[in-house]
Protein backbone atom coordinates (compact mmCIF):
# COMPACT_ATOMS: atom_id res chain seq x y z
CA UNK A 1 0.00 0.00 0.00
CA UNK A 2 1.12 3.46 -0.99
CA UNK A 3 1.19 5.84 1.60
CA UNK A 4 -1.11 9.26 0.90
CA UNK A 5 1.13 12.23 1.55
CA UNK A 6 0.85 15.56 3.09
CA UNK A 7 2.77 18.51 1.68
CA UNK A 8 4.00 21.14 4.45
CA UNK A 9 5.06 25.04 3.37
CA UNK A 10 8.06 26.12 5.74
CA UNK A 11 9.39 29.50 5.41
CA UNK A 12 12.72 28.03 5.47
CA UNK A 13 12.13 25.45 2.82
CA UNK A 14 12.89 25.49 -1.16
CA UNK A 15 10.97 27.27 -3.95
CA UNK A 16 12.49 24.30 -6.22
CA UNK A 17 12.55 20.96 -5.26
CA UNK A 18 14.93 18.33 -6.28
CA UNK A 19 13.98 14.89 -8.68
CA UNK A 20 11.69 13.28 -8.62
CA UNK A 21 9.49 16.43 -6.94
CA UNK A 22 7.51 18.72 -8.55
CA UNK A 23 7.98 22.63 -7.60
CA UNK A 24 4.83 23.84 -6.11
CA UNK A 25 4.69 27.76 -8.24
CA UNK A 26 4.95 30.24 -4.66
CA UNK A 27 5.34 27.91 -2.39
CA UNK A 28 7.99 27.13 -0.15
CA UNK A 29 8.04 23.60 0.61
CA UNK A 30 9.93 22.10 3.47
CA UNK A 31 8.38 18.81 4.25
CA UNK A 32 6.99 16.20 2.25
CA UNK A 33 5.09 13.76 4.98
CA UNK A 34 4.08 10.01 4.77
CA UNK A 35 0.79 9.44 6.68
CA UNK A 36 1.57 6.42 9.02
CA UNK A 37 -0.56 3.76 8.44
CA UNK A 38 -3.37 2.23 10.71
CA UNK A 39 -0.93 -0.71 11.07
CA UNK A 40 2.20 1.24 12.05
CA UNK A 41 1.90 4.51 13.56
CA UNK A 42 5.05 4.66 15.52
CA UNK A 43 7.10 5.26 12.49
CA UNK A 44 7.00 8.82 10.29
CA UNK A 45 8.54 9.24 7.29
CA UNK A 46 9.33 12.33 5.57
CA UNK A 47 11.21 14.19 3.15
CA UNK A 48 13.00 17.75 4.35
CA UNK A 49 14.45 20.47 1.99
CA UNK A 50 15.93 23.46 3.57
CA UNK A 51 17.31 26.77 2.36
CA UNK A 52 18.30 28.18 5.82
CA UNK A 53 19.45 26.68 9.05
CA UNK A 54 16.81 24.90 10.99
CA UNK A 55 16.56 25.32 14.89
CA UNK A 56 19.27 23.91 17.44
CA UNK A 57 17.05 21.67 19.21
CA UNK A 58 17.17 17.99 20.91
CA UNK A 59 13.99 15.21 21.85
CA UNK A 60 13.94 13.26 24.90
CA UNK A 61 13.73 9.64 25.04
CA UNK A 62 11.03 7.56 25.67
CA UNK A 63 11.44 7.05 29.77
CA UNK A 64 12.30 11.15 29.58
CA UNK A 65 8.83 11.63 27.61
CA UNK A 66 6.81 9.50 30.35
CA UNK A 67 8.31 10.97 33.70
CA UNK A 68 7.55 14.54 31.97
CA UNK A 69 4.14 13.60 31.10
CA UNK A 70 4.08 14.08 27.91
CA UNK A 71 3.37 11.08 26.77
CA UNK A 72 4.56 7.65 26.42
CA UNK A 73 7.01 7.87 23.64
CA UNK A 74 9.96 9.77 22.76
CA UNK A 75 11.53 10.78 19.59
CA UNK A 76 14.47 9.22 17.99
CA UNK A 77 15.35 10.17 14.27
CA UNK A 78 17.58 9.64 11.29
CA UNK A 79 18.54 11.13 8.86
CA UNK A 80 19.83 10.09 4.88
CA UNK A 81 20.87 12.85 3.02
CA UNK A 82 19.77 12.38 -0.42
CA UNK A 83 20.92 15.95 -1.94
CA UNK A 84 23.12 18.24 -0.94
CA UNK A 85 24.42 21.70 -2.12
CA UNK A 86 28.20 22.59 -2.22
CA UNK A 87 29.16 23.39 1.57
CA UNK A 88 25.89 21.90 3.21
CA UNK A 89 26.15 21.00 6.56
CA UNK A 90 24.20 19.45 9.78
CA UNK A 91 25.09 20.22 13.25
CA UNK A 92 25.30 16.99 15.01
CA UNK A 93 26.93 16.92 18.58
CA UNK A 94 29.60 19.36 20.11
CA UNK A 95 32.79 19.26 19.54
CA UNK A 96 33.82 19.52 23.31
CA UNK A 97 32.48 18.24 25.97
CA UNK A 98 30.38 20.80 27.87
CA UNK A 99 28.30 20.54 31.23
CA UNK A 100 24.34 22.33 31.68
CA UNK A 101 25.06 25.49 32.04
CA UNK A 102 27.59 26.29 29.30
CA UNK A 103 25.04 25.27 27.09
CA UNK A 104 22.42 27.55 28.80
CA UNK A 105 24.60 30.14 28.31
CA UNK A 106 25.61 29.49 25.09
CA UNK A 107 21.97 29.29 23.91
CA UNK A 108 20.80 32.38 25.71
CA UNK A 109 24.49 34.23 23.85
CA UNK A 110 24.08 31.96 20.54
CA UNK A 111 27.40 30.46 20.75
CA UNK A 112 26.09 27.32 20.82
CA UNK A 113 25.92 27.51 17.05
CA UNK A 114 29.42 27.45 17.24
CA UNK A 115 30.00 25.08 19.32
CA UNK A 116 27.75 22.39 17.40
CA UNK A 117 30.37 20.29 15.04
CA UNK A 118 28.71 21.29 11.66
CA UNK A 119 29.54 18.02 9.29
CA UNK A 120 30.00 18.65 5.59
CA UNK A 121 27.33 16.01 4.10
CA UNK A 122 27.16 14.90 0.11
CA UNK A 123 24.36 12.30 -0.88
CA UNK A 124 24.50 9.04 0.86
CA UNK A 125 25.65 10.03 4.13
CA UNK A 126 23.57 8.98 6.88
CA UNK A 127 23.26 10.04 10.41
CA UNK A 128 21.53 8.11 13.48
CA UNK A 129 20.45 10.46 16.18
CA UNK A 130 19.21 9.00 19.35
CA UNK A 131 17.12 11.00 21.85
CA UNK A 132 18.95 13.87 23.90
CA UNK A 133 21.55 14.66 20.63
CA UNK A 134 21.86 18.11 20.32
CA UNK A 135 21.28 18.85 16.84
CA UNK A 136 20.33 21.17 13.54
CA UNK A 137 20.10 20.78 10.09
CA UNK A 138 21.60 23.90 7.47
CA UNK A 139 20.63 25.16 4.84
CA UNK A 140 21.01 23.33 0.87
CA UNK A 141 20.18 19.74 1.85
CA UNK A 142 17.16 16.87 1.12
CA UNK A 143 17.27 14.60 3.49
CA UNK A 144 15.13 11.57 4.25
CA UNK A 145 13.94 11.14 7.67
CA UNK A 146 12.37 8.52 9.61
CA UNK A 147 11.43 8.85 13.02
CA UNK A 148 9.15 8.00 16.08
CA UNK A 149 6.01 9.55 15.18
CA UNK A 150 6.23 12.27 18.17
CA UNK A 151 6.28 15.92 17.54
CA UNK A 152 8.23 16.51 20.63
CA UNK A 153 10.76 19.03 20.13
CA UNK A 154 13.12 21.10 22.81
CA UNK A 155 14.06 24.12 21.22
CA UNK A 156 17.49 25.70 22.15
CA UNK A 157 18.58 28.43 19.68
CA UNK A 158 16.23 30.07 17.08
CA UNK A 159 18.93 32.55 15.41
CA UNK A 160 16.85 35.27 16.66
CA UNK A 161 13.79 34.34 15.51
CA UNK A 162 10.65 35.27 17.27
CA UNK A 163 10.23 31.50 18.12
CA UNK A 164 9.44 29.60 21.67
CA UNK A 165 12.30 28.30 23.29
CA UNK A 166 12.39 25.29 25.72
CA UNK A 167 15.78 25.32 27.53
CA UNK A 168 14.89 23.95 30.90
CA UNK A 169 13.08 20.79 28.78
CA UNK A 170 15.69 20.84 26.43
CA UNK A 171 19.07 20.85 28.86
CA UNK A 172 17.57 18.34 31.23
CA UNK A 173 17.83 15.67 28.31
CA UNK A 174 20.27 17.16 25.90
CA UNK A 175 23.80 15.16 25.81
CA UNK A 176 26.80 18.02 26.11
CA UNK A 177 29.24 15.72 24.08
CA UNK A 178 30.27 14.89 20.73
CA UNK A 179 28.39 12.96 18.33
CA UNK A 180 29.75 9.00 17.91
CA UNK A 181 31.30 8.71 14.95
CA UNK A 182 30.24 5.27 14.75
CA UNK A 183 26.47 6.67 13.96
CA UNK A 184 27.61 7.97 11.30
CA UNK A 185 27.85 6.42 7.38
CA UNK A 186 27.63 5.82 3.97
CA UNK A 187 25.67 4.26 1.89
CA UNK A 188 27.27 1.71 0.13
CA UNK A 189 27.52 1.37 -3.50
CA UNK A 190 26.43 -2.07 -3.72
CA UNK A 191 24.88 -4.29 -1.21
CA UNK A 192 22.86 -4.46 2.05
CA UNK A 193 23.49 -2.51 4.75
CA UNK A 194 22.10 -1.92 8.84
CA UNK A 195 21.88 1.35 9.26
CA UNK A 196 19.29 1.74 12.60
CA UNK A 197 19.39 -1.08 14.88
CA UNK A 198 18.33 0.96 17.71
CA UNK A 199 15.88 0.85 20.73
CA UNK A 200 12.60 1.76 18.80
CA UNK A 201 13.28 0.74 15.55
CA UNK A 202 15.64 -0.70 12.96
CA UNK A 203 16.37 0.41 9.36
CA UNK A 204 18.33 -1.63 7.00
CA UNK A 205 19.62 -0.75 3.31
CA UNK A 206 18.59 -3.69 0.80
CA UNK A 207 19.78 -3.80 -2.52
CA UNK A 208 17.93 -6.41 -4.71
CA UNK A 209 17.30 -9.75 -3.81
CA UNK A 210 17.28 -9.80 0.51
CA UNK A 211 19.29 -12.52 1.99
CA UNK A 212 17.43 -14.53 4.60
CA UNK A 213 19.24 -13.00 7.45
CA UNK A 214 17.25 -9.71 6.50
CA UNK A 215 14.33 -11.81 5.69
CA UNK A 216 14.07 -13.34 9.36
CA UNK A 217 13.73 -9.86 10.50
CA UNK A 218 11.58 -8.76 8.40
CA UNK A 219 9.18 -10.92 8.59
CA UNK A 220 6.38 -8.87 10.13
CA UNK A 221 4.73 -5.13 8.46
CA UNK A 222 7.52 -2.90 6.74
CA UNK A 223 8.16 0.50 5.27
CA UNK A 224 9.35 0.89 2.29
CA UNK A 225 11.16 3.50 0.94
CA UNK A 226 13.11 3.69 -2.49
CA UNK A 227 16.19 5.44 -3.39
CA UNK A 228 17.21 3.58 -6.73
CA UNK A 229 15.15 2.30 -9.28
CA UNK A 230 11.51 1.01 -8.83
CA UNK A 231 10.31 -1.54 -5.94
CA UNK A 232 6.78 -3.94 -6.49
CA UNK A 233 5.09 -4.22 -2.89
CA UNK A 234 2.92 -7.54 -2.34
CA UNK A 235 2.98 -8.23 -6.65
CA UNK A 236 0.43 -4.80 -7.08
CA UNK A 237 2.23 -1.41 -5.53
CA UNK A 238 5.02 -0.05 -8.00
CA UNK A 239 7.04 2.10 -5.55
CA UNK A 240 9.07 4.79 -6.81
CA UNK A 241 12.18 7.18 -5.29
CA UNK A 242 10.15 9.80 -3.75
CA UNK A 243 7.20 7.54 -2.78
CA UNK A 244 6.85 4.99 1.11
CA UNK A 245 4.87 1.98 0.96
CA UNK A 246 3.40 -0.27 3.45
CA UNK A 247 4.80 -4.27 2.74
CA UNK A 248 3.46 -7.37 4.98
CA UNK A 249 7.06 -8.37 5.31
CA UNK A 250 10.25 -8.44 3.15
CA UNK A 251 9.37 -11.23 1.05
CA UNK A 252 6.33 -9.54 -0.79
CA UNK A 253 9.07 -7.20 -1.74
CA UNK A 254 10.92 -7.09 -4.97
CA UNK A 255 13.01 -5.19 -7.05
CA UNK A 256 13.61 -3.76 -10.62
CA UNK A 257 17.50 -4.73 -11.67
CA UNK A 258 18.58 -0.96 -10.38
CA UNK A 259 16.34 -0.84 -7.39
CA UNK A 260 17.09 -0.24 -3.93
CA UNK A 261 15.36 1.06 -0.78
CA UNK A 262 15.32 1.37 2.88
CA UNK A 263 12.81 -0.99 4.85
CA UNK A 264 11.80 0.61 8.57
CA UNK A 265 10.07 -0.93 11.70
CA UNK A 266 9.30 -0.27 15.05
CA UNK A 267 10.49 -2.54 17.94
CA UNK A 268 7.35 -3.55 19.53
CA UNK A 269 7.05 -5.51 23.31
Amino acid sequence: MILPTSTVEKPWGRDILPAPFASVAGKRIGEIWFEPPPAMPELLVKYIFTSEKLSIQCHPGDAQAKAAGIGNKGKEECWLVVEAQAGATLGIGFREPIDAETMREAALDGSIEEMLEWHEVAAGDFFYIPAGTVHAIGPGVSIIEVQQNTDITYRLYDYGRPRELHLDEGIKVAHGRPYPAELRSRLPASGHASLVDGPCFTLDLVDGVADDALLYSYAEPLLVIPVAGDVLVGGADIVRAGECALAPDLASVTFATDGKCLIARPRRG
